[in-house]
């Protein structure tokens, strides 16, 4: 797999380099940049399928260059210092990050990620930029897609298709209109960070709710949410005075 790195600091640059060729198997550095403009030149001179991006550069910020390079039909790992403002976004689109100093074991997992789903994911890997461009553009504005990575490739959900998630230890399984189901590596706190808490609720310890997507509730037993795709979720009692609410405002 042909990689590029794009990062502004020598010693940072030439780290990067080193850690990849030793600890990532199959990965081949073919070029380094140190700017926005060397980095689009590079990626349209070597047409890579990974690019190692920083975020924060002198010449200006890895979306600028994104933005100026016409195939983006490669696979991005963006690399930051600290927590930058748009890891949100960078998660919604299901994209990968690290941040530096980078964590060996976090960077070989990031690749094995590209290398498990890049054959014949081209045009997926091309929305989820273009929905990673699109959030940032409107920061204010509420996304209204997240990109969900399975075993089998991306999937792009519409916030609005989702009627409910529910936890099993560190995977989540959402569950969409028509009876759909997708199960994703990561447990259920990521995404109660994630998700908008204006329209979704943890209910529960296990359970997370479109509140848009409640029926009704049961009294019984402790209280139950009954959902528009007929699952009965239970709510945890230290949450009920506050689903009432949230129901209330609805």
């Amino acid at each position: 797999m042909k990689a590029v790195i794009i990062e502004d600091e020598f010693h940072s640059r030439e780290f990067l380099k080193s850690v990849v060729t030793a600890w990532c198997e199959g990965v081949e550095i073919v070029g380094t940049a140190e700017s926005v403009p060397e980095g689009v030149a590079l990626i349209e001179a070597v047409a890579p399928e990974l690019v190692f991006l920083d975020i924060e550069m002198q010449s200006g910020t890895g979306f600028d260059l994104l933005q100026q390079v016409r195939n983006r039909d490669f696979e991005v790992i963006f690399t930051t210092a600290y927590d930058h403002y748009a890891i949100q976004a960078i998660k919604y689109s299901a994209i990968d990050y690290l941040l530096k100093p980078i964590d060996l074991d976090e960077l070989q997992a990031a690749v094995a990620k590209v290398r498990e789903r890049r054959p014949g994911q081209v045009a997926p890997v091309n929305e989820a930029l273009e929905l990673l461009l699109a959030t940032l553009k409107n920061p204010a504005t509420e996304p209204t897609k997240i990109t969900l990575a399975t075993s089998e490739g991306l999937e792009f959900v519409p916030l609005e298709q989702i009627i409910r998630l529910e936890a099993a230890g560190a995977y989540t399984t959402f569950f969409l209109k028509e009876g759909k189901k997708i199960m994703v590596s990561k447990n259920l706190k990521e995404y109660e960070n994630l998700l908008p808490a204006r329209r979704f609720f943890r209910i529960h310890n296990s359970h997370m709710i479109n509140i848009d997507e409640v029926k009704k509730m049961l009294k019984t037993d402790g209280g139950y949410a009954v959902m528009n795709d007929g699952a009965t979720v239970m709510i945890s009692p230290k949450k009920k005075e506050e689903f009432l609410q949230r129901i209330m405002q609805r």
